[in-house]
């Protein structure tokens, strides 16, 4: 006979009260047990003495005759220091899901697209204005040398009115 240490339900809908029972694993949740070790009443809080009571010989003999506690019975005894109760990791229940995953994907990748596209824009406005640059250049520089002989005729022009104006 397998046996567990569990909790079964009483109280009232809305207002639940667990007792602490020893009952064979093929038993009913609220059905036969074999004894009644302690009460667990969730309503009251955390820090009150009278949320969870037990019997704390019975556990350990019930313990020791081969009964294995739930999950929640367990961090019960944990913390009353009866049992050591390892912590449990899950790094699968943290993953996000398949579709969110091919979402997230798709976004990612229509970013980088958008983005590579912005810069091949980006580039070929550069060499457009890198090859028109030494167009518009050559024009200045031609201007810049037209406009320097000019501007020397009438320095040589006031040079020669004050030379016929001396003599």
């Amino acid at each position: 006979m397998s046996l567990k240490i569990r909790l079964a339900r009483g109280g009232t809908k809305k207002r639940p009260f667990y007792r602490i029972v020893i009952a064979d694993v093929r038993s009913p949740r609220d059905g036969r047990f074999i004894e009644k070790i302690g009460t667990y009443n969730p309503l009251l809080p955390k820090d009150s003495a009278e949320r969870i009571t037990m019997d704390e010989d019975r556990v350990k003999h019930w313990l020791s005759v081969g009964a294995r506690p739930t999950d929640r019975v367990h961090r019960f005894l944990d913390a009353a220091g009866l049992l050591k109760r390892e912590a449990r990791n899950n790094p699968q229940k943290a993953l996000p899901g398949k579709k969110r995953v091919e979402r997230e994907e798709a976004e990612r990748q229509k970013a980088e697209d958008t983005a590579k596209e912005a810069a091949d824009a980006a580039a070929a406005e550069a060499e457009a204005p890198a090859e028109e640059a030494p167009a518009e250049e050559a024009p200045a520089e031609e201007a810049a040398a037209e406009e320097a002989p000019a501007e020397a005729a009438p320095a040589e022009e006031a040079a020669a009115e004050e030379e016929t104006t001396e003599s």
